[in-house]
């Protein structure tokens, strides 16, 4: 387990332009063992893991048309003309 000091805490804070209070040190410090802990952890278990299986792999299919009707879905707006959807204009002219 990785220990860290009361002067890791204060240096981390000093770079990172963060203000902390005496009393939230002790606290910080546990807190930063643990992401680190953690984080080891990870890369422990991720030298298990086969590179090829985490990549995205594309998987093509072919175009396929298909009929829609356009009625059905306009019948439902509140203005439609043409076989287009009317709306309000947002563009001031």
């Amino acid at each position: 387990m990785v220990k860290i000091t009361k002067e890791d805490v204060l240096k981390i804070a000093r770079i990172s332009n963060i203000q902390i209070h005496e009393n939230e040190i002790e606290q910080i410090a546990h807190n930063l063992a643990s992401v680190i802990n953690y984080a080891a952890r990870v890369q422990e278990v991720a030298v298990d893991v086969s590179i090829p299986s985490m990549k995205n792999i594309n998987v093509f299919r072919a175009d396929t048309v298909v009929p829609s009707i356009p009625e059905a879905i306009l019948s439902r707006a509140p203005e439609s003309e043409s076989h287009f959807f009317v709306v309000p204009a947002i563009i001031e002219k």
